[in-house]
């Protein structure tokens, strides 16, 4: 795949393939530039540091978008064994916008599930560009379930552009499927842990988002709908997402503040597309950590804790 770019990343790449020029010369011409070098990698990670920790909500949009991102499956690969998909909604049909199955983290077995998306064209279109259908939202509970009935923790990766709003989709309940699965999984008895590894869009992102604990990656975005969408219907201008992002307030931060979110996770220097190994280690380490705070838990405990944690978001006045 050849190398994708955004536009605030272009002083760093440029910078970067100097450094590989030069050091490409140094070895065939054996010409000493080791001091030269050096000074250019510091001002590679003074530039990257200046410019990673001063993004704006739209240049994390982007980010999250980033096509070399990790996705679901890459996680699941790096982080957890013995993985076995499981497909199907028992109603309809298998949905590959989501998969799932049982696992085992460091041996112990839980139920991973993530919206995947598709690098090629042809998987683009099989994962139906991580949009999933009603049938994804069945399997997804169903799955659930299956894990409470077996005592399995659950771990849900969420990366989609949103619920995928086709007629078909709409004439085979998709807002009941959502709202069936927040629902049962505001009482399901084993700890649910969340975590926004991309996209975090609308009704797509929370048909499969309520838990114990929700974790956002450090550049990604949560919102009720896309900055696109925002844009067209305030402005009918989608040239104006850059405004929309800034005032959905969407960011890992933002929602730390209003206390949606319980943490963020810091990623690798530039992104975790730059670097997907130290971001799945990074990741892993939090999933520990919260698994294993949760499992401590018993199952009434779980769910009174999850609905107080629902109950004490957001402003009303009766």
């Amino acid at each position: 795949m050849a190398k994708f770019i955004l536009e605030f990343e272009k002083p760093i790449i440029k910078l970067e393939e100097k450094i590989n020029e030069m050091k490409t010369y140094s070895n065939e011409e054996n010409v000493e530039l080791s001091d030269e070098i050096d000074r250019l990698e510091k001002k590679l990670k003074v530039l990257m540091e200046q410019t990673y920790s001063n993004l704006d909500r739209w240049q994390r949009v982007q980010l999250a978008r980033h096509p070399q991102r990790p996705y679901s499956l890459d996680y699941i690969d790096k982080i957890f064994t013995d993985f076995i998909e499981l497909h199907g909604d028992r109603y309809f049909k298998d949905d590959p916008a989501l998969v799932a199955g049982l696992s085992k983290l460091d041996g112990k077995p839980v139920m991973v599930m993530g919206q995947q998306k598709g690098r090629t064209t042809k998987e683009k279109l099989h994962r139906n560009f991580g949009m999933m259908n009603p049938e994804g939202y069945r399997k997804a509970i169903r799955l659930m379930k299956l894990a409470a009935k077996f005592k399995r923790p659950i771990v849900v990766l969420i990366d989609t552009p949103g619920a995928y709003p086709g007629i078909g989709a709409e004439e085979r309940g998709q807002g009941e499927a959502i709202a069936r699965n927040l629902f049962e999984m505001s009482h399901l008895p084993v700890p649910i842990l969340i975590i926004i590894i991309g996209e975090g869009a609308s009704g797509g992102a929370l048909g499969v988002g309520l838990g114990d604990k929700t974790l956002m990656m450090e550049n990604t975005w949560y919102s009720v709908i896309s900055p696109e969408g925002c844009a067209a219907i305030l402005w009918r201008d989608t040239s104006k997402s850059n405004l929309a992002a800034e005032a959905l307030k969407l960011t890992a931060e933002d929602l730390i503040e209003l206390n949606i979110i319980d943490e963020i996770i810091k990623e690798p220097l530039g992104g975790a597309h730059r670097d997907p190994a130290a971001a799945a280690t990074i990741l892993k380490k939090r999933i520990k950590y919260y698994l294993n705070h949760l499992s401590q838990l018993n199952a009434e405990e779980l769910i009174n804790l999850r609905i107080d944690k629902y109950s004490k978001m957001g402003f009303y006045k009766e």
